[in-house]
């Protein structure tokens, strides 16, 4: 029911966040006002008689839209994490209406006219950097979304963002929709051989709580993954492969007709903004500038790592011959790869990632984490109780500053369910803003799919998964000790092939000695992972680095293809041309049924999210690789070291050029050896 005769939690979002009170029936109301109140505000700055100055143009723009923002940053949450009928419902309702309503800013004539007025002037001469840059940053955002086009482009084009909106919001339900749709329930325990006992009591469990008999397993990562890699039954392995790489793609759930529709869509954005195509549209903002730029990045990486690739795939496909005899053995198929590779690399190094599971307890590694941040920037990580949350299992905590002061709040929401979407991810519901009394507090939140708790058992993290909790808490520290006073340019609001470098070097944290020493803890017996565990762990580092290689580069690439140069009249089927770029960069021969991209929410649950810039993944990780560098040289913990990081990076967001940022912390501009080096391709 509506809350009634009392105000909506929505139209006011402060913390904590009352999530416990927000129902499906408040939303199409509270968003109603809030956009009401943002026009009526747009409308009145649209035709103020004022002289221009910063606050009432560029302060008044950002405030404009804050409690919309906030509002539909929650509503935008919650149905990616506790998603209802009614509550998916009314936001589709409500979606397209408030991007009709973004898409209008930049195209309102009264508001561009207003912002040359300002640069013009006195005041604007005399801004300080943060506030120039926001500026000049403003105008170059109004010119790509539109505010010179003539009055017939301006309506085509909120059209086309309005449709976009709705199309990739359909796209990503329709993911999440097939993914659960999907079950295999094995009856006989027998075709389970190979899968870890902590995986098989999962699978029961998971029966169990569905009130069936046997084993029961999904696509959800910590079901698919233990399958794919090291389940015996080929029949099984396959079954469930073919089921992950072509979601979406039958009845209701289809999005191949989706996936075309939002090609068309961006390709006449493009093109009506005076681009040549989707990719150039999104990387003029972006370091790497151009898709030629990006394009060339991703091939010389290619070109790199073309040789070891090739030896990789050689020596899996030798090593799985001799594993079964000698022979014919046939050639490694697609669902056969990580089940080999895993195999190959136990054989090699002597090392089974699964013998690491028991040093990684959910509890210490977290703990581990927020000692290290302690020692590299100062600050104290602490449960905070009292905090209304949207799951019962979702934990919050506070971060204070070295002296004594709350940086933010943030939530953690860990293990998978079916009402939410699969992956890792970081949120910023709230950033922090000065006043007369200081800084206030930002709000965030870090997401993921790890291994969950069976019964009385700990959860027990792969090292994999203690590397995306280190990841998606890099960028909440890029949002919580952000210092930035303009909130448009603060936190993670960076570009997109600088905004990895944050999470991407924490993952570093997780290889070394020294701090796996932290919170690397048997959950029974509290000892660290003994040299024996170690050892082959550090020489499998870079094993089939070339592919792993490969593989980032292969989502690059199809991104870029699909977005520069598909032409359904000359390349044909999409899918089909989508297999043939991934196919280059596969391990194995893909099934004709692989159909990943109708699945690929980084490039098309968005109306932009990493479209056109999958790239920066690697790009980032030439960042993250050179900068830490400066750790493995001056201490892992160092604490100036740190510091810098801090103070040069983590809390400048975008108040200056990222490259500037980059080179302020490293001194000079960044070096691709040492991610070639750590991907054991040199």
């Amino acid at each position: 029911m509506p809350h009634e005769n009392e105000q909506s939690p929505l139209l006011a979002i402060e913390h904590p966040i009352p999530f416990d009170q927000v129902q499906a029936a408040d939303i199409e109301p509270a968003i109603g006002a809030l956009l009401a109140q943002a026009q009526a505000g747009l409308a009145e700055l649209e035709s103020s008689t004022e002289a221009c100055t910063y606050d009432n143009t560029l302060g008044a723009l950002e405030r404009l839209t804050q409690r919309l923002a906030r509002a539909m940053g929650v509503i935008g949450h919650l149905e990616s994490v506790a998603t209802t009928p009614p509550l998916r419902e009314a936001y589709n309702a409500v979606q397209p209406k408030v991007s009709a309503f973004y898409s209008s800013i930049p195209l309102s004539s009264g508001l561009w006219d207003r912002l040359q007025r300002f640069r013009k002037s006195e005041e604007a001469a005399a801004l300080d950097p943060t506030r120039a840059r926001f500026l000049t940053k403003t105008i170059e955002e109004f010119e790509r979304e539109g505010a010179a086009l003539s009055d017939p482009d301006k309506e085509r084009l909120k059209a086309l963002n309005v449709e976009l909106s709705e199309v990739t919001t359909r796209f990503a339900q329709n993911v999440l929709d097939s993914t659960n749709d999907f079950e295999l329930v094995v009856e006989d325990e027998a075709r389970l051989a190979g899968l870890p006992q902590r995986a098989i009591d999962a699978a029961r469990h998971d029966a169990e709580q569905k009130g069936v008999a046997g084993y029961r397993f999904t696509l959800q990562e910590p079901s698919l993954m233990p399958v794919l890699t090291y389940l015996d039954d080929r029949e099984l392995r396959e079954r469930v492969y073919r089921a992950y790489y072509a979601r979406a793609t039958t009845g209701e759930r289809d999005n191949r007709p989706l996936l075309a529709r939002i090609l068309e869509l961006r390709a006449e954005k493009a093109r009506l903004l005076g681009f040549d195509h989707f990719v150039d549209l999104v990387l003029s903002d972006r370091m790497a500038g151009t898709g030629a730029k990006a394009r060339a990045f991703l091939a010389d990486l290619e070109e790199r790592s073309d040789t070891a690739f090739e030896r990789e795939r050689r020596e899996l496909h030798e090593f799985r011959t001799e594993l079964e005899n000698g022979g014919d053995a046939p050639e490694v198929a697609a669902w056969d790869v990580g089940y080999y590779a895993e195999k190959q690399r136990v054989a090699r190094y002597d090392f089974d990632e699964e013998a690491l599971r028991p040093y990684f307890p959910l509890e210490s590694v977290l703990s581990g984490l927020f000692e290290l941040v302690h020692r590299l920037y100062g600050v104290k990580v602490e449960g905070a109780d009292g905090i209304p949350v949207w799951h019962e299992t979702v934990r919050t905590y506070r971060i204070l500053d070295s002296d004594g002061s709350e940086l933010g709040v943030f939530y953690a929401d860990l293990f998978p369910r079916e009402q939410k979407r699969g992956g890792a991810w970081m949120n910023a519901f709230i950033t922090a803003e000065q006043g007369a009394r200081g800084w206030s507090s930002h709000v965030g939140l870090m997401c993921a799919n790890v291994t969950p708790p069976v019964g009385e058992r700990p959860p027990l993290l792969g090292h994999r998964e203690v590397e995306t909790i280190f990841h998606e808490f890099g960028h909440l520290m890029h949002h919580m000790v952000s210092r930035v006073s303009v909130r448009s340019l603060a936190g993670t609001n960076v570009a997109w092939d600088f905004v990895e470098l944050p999470s991407q070097i924490m993952e570093n944290w997780c290889w070394e000695r020294a701090s796996l020493d932290v919170f690397a803890r048997h959950h029974e017996s509290g000892e660290p992972i003994p040299d024996a565990l170690f050892e082959p762990m550090q020489r499998a580092r870079a094993y089939r680095g070339a592919s792993a290689m490969m593989r980032q580069l292969g989502f690059g690439m199809v991104d870029l293809q699909l977005h520069m140069d598909y032409q359904p009249a000359r390349d044909g089927e999409l899918i089909a041309f989508s297999r043939g770029v991934l196919g280059r960069f596969a391990p194995a021969p893909l099934p004709e049924d692989h159909s990943m991209v109708t699945s690929f929410g980084h490039l098309f649950a968005h109306p932009v999210g990493y479209a056109g810039g999958y790239y920066s993944y690697k790009w980032a990780e030439v960042l993250d690789a050179d900068a830490f560098t400066r750790f493995k040289e001056h201490g892992l913990f160092s604490r100036e070291v740190g510091g810098e990081f801090r103070d040069k990076i983590l809390a400048r967001g975008d108040s200056r050029d990222p490259m500037e940022l980059f080179k302020d912390f490293m001194g000079r501009e960044p070096d691709i050896e040492p991610l070639l080096e750590r991907s054991g391709i040199r």
